[in-house]
């Protein structure tokens, strides 16, 4: 009887896995490693240059601002230039922004030394912004050239921005015991310069639409049109934002949970959050196999029944134990619904206009974090349980309105409204 011999993948599948790798994956794990580095390591590089914890959360306040305040140009420069041009110019200019740091810090007084690292917290969260965005389009254009398996290009990028977030800062916190600030900042611009060196080629953008190119402002009308001529969509970002309020909260309150009613240490608070990631990261790597089989709608249902129900629950933990394996569920659940969404986004928000959509949506659901953080500086510790519930209740109602009124039938609209 003949052997079978097991026959070799196409040579276009290894190819286009390859460049898939090399174009995309390889440029966002450096990006986002020197860009979670410097989020979260130049705090601490101003609390080791002025002793003061308030400059410690401006400066903090400082990496994130730009950021939320650069989305609509960051989208229309995508818009305009193509996502691996900017890609490539934003980390080029973060490379030498903390390559010209590094010696300048040296070689100033204390005085000076605060300034200058409050200017490059802001600087590197506005670069960081840009590549962030232009980043997210490539990871749009993999997801749309792989069909009917985008959810598996996403979700290895959300790995690799999850294992970013988990490292960076353990790693920025090594580099200035061990090398002090020049050598945090000297691996920044190595990381941000392999980024830029191996930045993704992409083929030639299509025509832009005429709002693309024109005025900030008309790119923002632009992607906020185009987010409400997508209902599923549209239904999608409102829920996940409900429930960002409620994962805002839970970051927020952790450390006062964990520390003032549970009687725990803060080096229990890492380790909820440490656990967390590594929930996320398991949720994020067997849902490429579970959406395979039962389809991004249903695995979204049951991502979000597992968020909501975790959620309730974590109100009414009553030992660090069930706190932390509920905190583990919420996020692994969260992790999923990430997955949904940015398939999603990147299969229905058109290319010409991609940019300027995107930075509409993260924006939404950004905006809820600093709304849970003025929250928990408004209520009483003792009532944090019961915030925590009501924003269970608000993420429940918003994610079934998500996975209900997004799934009717509706007409067809045109691309995007004018």
């Amino acid at each position: 009887m003949p052997t079978k011999v097991r026959s070799a993948p196409p040579r276009h599948a290894r190819t286009v896995a390859y460049g898939r790798v090399r174009g995309v994956y390889l440029p966002r794990l450096a990006d986002a490693a020197a860009a979670s580095m410097a989020t979260y390591g130049i705090p601490l590089l101003v609390l080791g240059t002025t002793n003061s914890s308030s400059l410690t959360g401006i400066a903090f306040v400082l990496a994130w601002a730009p950021r939320l305040c650069t989305f609509s140009l960051a989208g229309a420069a995508v818009d305009r230039f193509g996502p691996a041009r900017v890609f490539r110019l934003a980390a080029t200019a973060r490379a030498l922004v903390a390559g010209l740091a590094a010696p300048a810090l040296a070689m100033t007084d204390d005085k000076t030394a605060s300034s200058l690292v409050m200017l490059l917290a802001a600087c590197a969260g506005c670069l960081t912004q840009f590549s962030y965005i232009a980043a997210e389009s490539v990871g749009a254009v993999a997801s749309r050239d792989a069909g009917g398996v985008a959810h598996r290009v996403q979700s290895v990028l959300l790995g690799i921005d999850q294992a970013a977030a988990l490292a960076g800062p353990a790693a920025g916190g090594l580099l200035l015991q061990w090398g002090g600030s020049s050598g945090m900042l000297a691996v920044i611009s190595g990381l941000s310069m392999l980024s830029a060196a191996i930045a993704p080629r992409t083929r030639h953008a299509p025509p832009q639409a005429p709002e693309a190119t024109g005025p900030v402002a008309r790119g923002w009308r632009t992607g906020w049109s185009t987010l409400r001529a997508l209902p599923r969509l549209a239904w999608l970002v409102a829920g996940l934002a409900l429930s960002n309020l409620a994962l805002g909260l839970l970051e927020a309150a952790t450390p006062v949970i964990v520390v003032k009613q549970l009687g725990q240490s803060s080096a229990s608070v890492g380790l909820v959050w440490s656990c967390a990631a590594a929930a996320s990261l398991l949720a994020v790597t067997t849902c490429r196999v579970t959406i395979d089989r039962w389809g991004l709608t249903r695995v979204g249902r049951c991502a979000a029944l597992v968020t909501i129900v975790a959620c309730f629950l974590i109100a009414h933990a009553g030992s660090y134990p069930t706190y932390l394996l509920l905190t583990a569920v919420f996020m692994a659940g969260d992790s999923v619904l990430a997955v949904v969404l940015r398939t999603l986004r990147s299969q229905l928000i058109p290319a010409e206009v991609f940019g300027s959509t995107l930075s509409v949506t993260v924006l939404i659901l950004l905006l809820p974090y600093p709304l849970a953080g003025i929250l928990m500086a408004l209520v009483n510790p003792a009532d944090i349980h019961t915030v925590i519930t009501v924003c269970a209740v608000l993420q429940c109602l918003g994610l079934a309105c998500a996975f209900t009124r997004s799934t009717r039938p509706r007409p067809r609209h045109g691309k995007h409204r004018r």
